[in-house]
């Protein structure tokens, strides 16, 4: 019997460390497309032909080897797929978690942790419905709230943003923030997971690397909304 038991919790603390690598491969991915992303909504600034010819510039790589927008296809497949794998990883861990956790603590443990850490779990599903939002409005569907052109890339982002249009920048800043928080979190977590949280020199390093790269993707994501209901980038 404890035989047994033993190669249970050998297989049980396997298939965990193979969660975590999941998690921490496909947080890797988010953080690159969302960096690369980033750099795009920043084209903005530019104007509006820089703005649609980056657009539509996604659309043609690696024609004419691949058909039109082949490539972005590729890129959506992955990303789909490490959301899922993410979203399974992290399940699958919590529900561990807590069927490991017999009895609650009488005084909460949590005190200590960092506000990123606590909100882990409600900021990723945050994030979730926001992306879906996100892509219906911009990709999928297209939706102008303000009944303009959809086709035209610059203009809807633009309409999504100035004037009345102040409740979507709340809404997209509030979402920059679960990001933010969950970057900061999720960087030292996959960090750790990959081995490099070895000495308290190095998880400092980790919890640094976490917060710049949040700051950055946050911050830059949002100089865009808040500039275009500023008045600065119109059309």
């Amino acid at each position: 019997m404890a035989t047994t038991e033993l190669v249970k919790g050998v297989r049980s603390t396997r298939s965990t460390i193979a969660l975590k690598l999941a998690m921490a491969t496909s947080g890797i991915i988010f953080i690159l497309f969302v960096l690369v992303h980033m750099y795009g909504n920043l084209k903005a600034f530019s104007g509006h032909d820089a703005y649609d010819t980056y657009a539509e510039h996604l659309r043609t790589i690696g024609t004419p080897m691949l058909p039109r927008v082949g490539a972005l296809w590729v890129v959506r497949v992955v990303l789909i797929l490490s959301v899922i794998t993410h979203v399974w990883s992290a399940a699958v861990l919590w529900r561990r978690a807590n069927q490991a956790r017999t009895v609650r603590y009488q005084v909460k443990r949590n005190l200590a942790s960092s506000i990123s850490s606590r909100t882990m779990r409600w900021g990723g599903l945050t994030i979730l419905l926001f992306v879906i939002w996100h892509l219906i409005e911009f990709t999928i569907g297209k939706v102008n709230i303000k009944g303009g052109a959809k086709n035209d890339p610059y203009n809807l982002l633009v309409d999504s943003f100035s004037g009345s249009s102040w409740w979507m920048v709340v809404i997209y800043l509030l979402a920059l923030l679960a990001l933010a928080l969950h970057l900061h979190h999720g960087t030292f977590s996959a960090c750790q997971t990959l081995g490099w949280t070895n000495t308290a020199a190095s998880r400092a390093r980790a919890r640094i690397f976490g917060w710049v790269l949040a700051i950055v993707i946050a911050g830059g994501f949002a100089l865009v909304p808040i500039f275009i209901a500023a008045g600065v980038i119109t059309k």
